[in-house]
């Protein structure tokens, strides 16, 4: 059973030799190639041999086209910042008001000019390197976090209160750009998208119901409808949401490390889909042992026996978790499914 055999069989409830080893590296793979932070978010080629360096050296089962939030946001004519070790970000909102927003024109991923395209040619060398026997992962924002790059967090936040028809205009105008991206990504390879909604961690239940989760459905229905798959990402302490994320109808669910473990087995278990965390970033990976990392791991692994999973921190696995920390977390399904069988 190669890599993608075992993250599809895990994605669909079937028999898997060990359980799929599926981390978020982009400082991590970035440090280990030995470029600017800068080259890796700016140059698809570079980004692609990154995740691919990372899948040679430690044989992780899934790599992603992820470097930051802010593609569509550049595209859509924001002053972008790229510092060279650090990711790119907006240096001010672009949109404030409807007459911001009426500017706006839709931007196309297929052009070699945006950013997004940058993205679709990294994903496209990643399946073309090793699509058969890895799962390659396109990426995309969320309308929910995409609003929030192209606002600004607080301006949107407030305008869920102040003017909730604003917002939802925003957001009716970005689902399809984040739909555009999402296709192009699947129509150069890619099995599955990515999907980060962080700031969406933020909303109450009732706001999240009205203001991401409507979005986050229709993106994963158009990605379904492409014969794709959705991996939602969203970073905090989703405990008060997971119930109705679970209603987004995405195929594989990310768990932060903020979540209680047990909680989250129990929602994604009973709706029989495939979830992947939760070990602390810092704590499990940055600052600890490769002892003791792959014990928390291992914690994981015995925790979700009986469901849908694979091994993943909570987030980003830190640039700086050395070598050997990442390697006893990569090694600990194989020892799992050793200690079974011994």
């Amino acid at each position: 059973m190669n890599s993608k055999q075992r993250c599809l069989a895990a994605l669909s409830g079937e028999p898997v030799d060990r359980v799929p080893v599926f981390p978020l590296l982009m400082f991590f793979a970035q440090k280990r190639l030995e470029v600017s932070y800068r080259e890796f978010a700016t140059n698809g080629h570079v980004m692609a041999e990154a995740q691919l360096h990372i899948r040679d050296a430690f044989g992780v089962d899934a790599i992603t086209a992820c470097s930051d939030a802010f593609r569509i946001t550049a595209d859509l004519g924001a002053d972008m910042v790229f510092p060279e070790n650090q990711t790119p970000f907006a240096a001010s909102p672009s949109v404030v008001s409807r007459s911001d927003l009426n500017r706006l024109v839709r931007p196309d991923p297929l052009d070699p000019k945006t950013r997004m395209n940058d993205r679709v040619r990294a994903t496209q060398e990643m399946v073309r390197a090793v699509g058969d026997s890895c799962l390659v992962l396109g990426w995309v924002d969320m309308p929910f976090a995409e609003a929030c790059s192209v606002c600004g967090v607080s301006t949107f936040m407030l305008m869920l209160y102040d003017d909730p028809l604003l917002a939802h205009q925003i957001l009716e105008f970005l689902t399809p750009v984040v739909i555009d991206f999402s296709l192009a990504q699947l129509e150069v390879g890619a099995p599955m998208i990515g999907a980060g909604d962080a700031a969406a961690s933020l909303l109450s239940p009732k706001l999240y119901r009205e203001f991401a989760l409507p979005y986050e459905q229709r993106v994963c229905n158009a990605v379904h409808q492409a014969d794709g798959m959705v991996k939602l990402h969203i970073c905090g302490n989703t405990t008060h949401i997971l119930d109705s994320m679970v209603r987004t109808e995405a195929d594989l669910f990310n768990v932060d490390h903020a979540v209680d473990f047990s909680t989250a087995r129990h929602v994604y278990g009973e709706a029989k889909v495939c979830f992947k965390g939760n070990l602390d970033p810092v704590a499990d990976m940055l600052q600890t042992t490769p002892v003791t990392c792959q014990a928390q791991a291992l914690n994981c692994i015995r925790m979700a026996a009986g469901t849908r999973y694979m091994l993943s921190a909570g987030c980003e696995v830190p640039g700086d978790t050395s070598d050997a920390v990442f390697q006893a977390f990569c090694e600990a399904p194989q020892r799992f499914a050793a200690d079974l069988t011994a």
